[in-house]
């Protein structure tokens, strides 16, 4: 069973909130990239960045990180016993910047701690912010959004489902009963 806990317009009008919390907070957008991980991170990014154009007039970088190698529970997805690895593509020196990573979903922590240690070896941040459009609790560690887009208190057998149009050609969020328990 699965219920819709944001439609279209809701994720629209999420992200556009979302983009006046990080303009206010940072006092304009000047020296701020945004870094979206991959993969529904970065259109999440990518989103963000045209709302932060239409009200600033002016473009913010964003860049996509790829977290594979970073990540404490690593599986193998190829024949060769490889990791399949997406590539960075951070379009700006990150040193010295401040640096909002964009994420789907927040839930253990683990994802954006992986981010966090692929982000310090690219460079020394001013400082990382962290943007996600779901923040469902059940932290293992000690993370914390700054910017979210709707709080989902949700039990571990309950799974959140972000799809994006980008990927999955449909905007919504949805909670779903999940028999299986996370890694």
């Amino acid at each position: 069973m699965s219920r819709v806990i944001l439609d279209e317009q809701a994720i629209r009008r999420a992200t556009t909130r979302i983009a006046h919390e990080i303009i206010e907070h940072n006092k304009g957008i000047e020296n701020c990239i945004l870094v979206g991980i991959k993969t529904r991170g970065i259109y999440l990014a990518k989103r963000l960045a045209e709302r932060i154009e239409t009200i600033e007039g002016e473009k913010i970088p964003v860049g996509e990180i790829d977290i594979t190698l970073y990540r404490d529970d690593l599986t193998v997805k190829s024949r060769t016993e490889e990791p399949i690895l997406q590539g960075t593509d951070i379009p700006v020196d990150i040193s010295n910047r401040k640096v909002i990573l964009v994420d789907d979903v927040l839930y253990t922590g683990r994802t954006v701690r992986a981010a966090l240690d692929a982000l310090i070896d690219i460079g020394r941040p001013e400082q990382i912010q962290l943007a996600v459009l779901i923040d469902r609790g059940h932290r293992e560690l000690p993370i914390r959004p700054d910017y979210v887009g709707k709080n989902v208190p949700t039990s571990k057998s309950e799974k959140i489902v972000a799809n994006l149009s980008e990927v999955d050609s449909t905007d919504e969020v949805t909670i779903e009963q999940n028999n299986k328990l996370p890694l």
